[in-house]
């Protein structure tokens, strides 16, 4: 059953405070569902402020079930949702932040998260990422991911997809390169539509003030060129958003003020 953006799921918490806990509930139910249904949970995660966050909360959430199937860690795969084109002990390595601040935590195997090879070129680390993913997605046109964890830009951008940009028109490859990225650093690799859309279910977190305008033009807009986050739609899968107070300011849409 596809569930479009005529009908995003829309979770409204107090402050982002709130909401942390109902994200660690809501990926670790996520697991256990896929783990009881096909054996392994396949998560990819953004950057940015998820990276504290998601460090924060699943550790947090796993300690309040006592043996939760979700945390079954041996049963993960974790690749990234985009990454950035330097060294892991860079502050800009996506990959580098959680192995530091997450991965420290929680005992998914070392082979099952799939890191980008930072010494390529852009292009090759692209190459080389889709391969990894394919192998690990044996039997799958396009990989498809139980979850996809994904934050949005002021300007509307999601992974390293960013408005106007010639990739959001990309059809065949699921990594792409980006040397453009009008974000430093300029050169990642990212997550393209085809691939976004393949997911079971794409998770939005956002919040603060600074999200709210644009958070609306993607929620309630209609624009002939829509902006790249409201592009995520999966065709088989579901779209939920976590937002805060601040971020759902100037939403006029129904939105669920529950606790999740």
């Amino acid at each position: 059953r596809a569930v479009g953006m005529s009908s995003p799921r829309v979770r409204v918490f107090a402050s982002a405070q709130e909401l942390g806990p109902a994200l660690g509930r809501f990926v670790l139910a996520q697991a256990g569902e896929a783990v009881g249904e096909r054996g392994r949970f396949s998560l990819a995660v953004s950057g940015g402020g998820l990276v504290p966050l998601l460090s924060a909360e699943l550790p947090a959430a796993a300690a309040h079930q006592p043996e939760p199937p979700g945390a079954a860690w041996s049963r993960w795969i974790l690749g990234f949702c985009d990454e950035r084109l330097v060294p892991f002990e860079s502050p800009d390595s996506t990959c580098g932040l959680y192995r530091k601040n997450l991965l420290s935590k929680i005992s998914i195997p070392n082979n099952h998260v799939v890191a980008i090879n930072p010494s390529l070129s852009v292009e090759e680390a692209a190459d080389k990422y889709a391969e990894k993913l394919r192998e690990l997605f044996p039997g799958d046109n396009i990989p498809v991911f139980d979850l996809l964890i994904l934050g949005i830009g002021p300007d509307g951008h999601t992974c390293s997809l960013f408005p106007d940009h010639p990739l959001l028109q990309e059809q065949s490859k699921i990594i792409a390169p980006i040397s453009d990225s009008p974000k430093p650093p300029p050169k990642r690799i990212t997550m393209t539509l085809p691939l976004l859309n393949a997911a079971r279910c794409a998770l939005f977190v956002v919040t603060g003030e600074s999200k709210a305008a644009v958070l609306k033009d993607i929620l309630e807009g209609h624009s002939e060129n829509p902006l790249p986050a409201a592009r995520v739609q999966p065709v088989k899968g579901e779209v939920h958003w976590l937002i805060d107070e601040a971020a759902a300011s100037k939403l006029t849409i129904k939105v669920d003020r529950a606790s999740l």
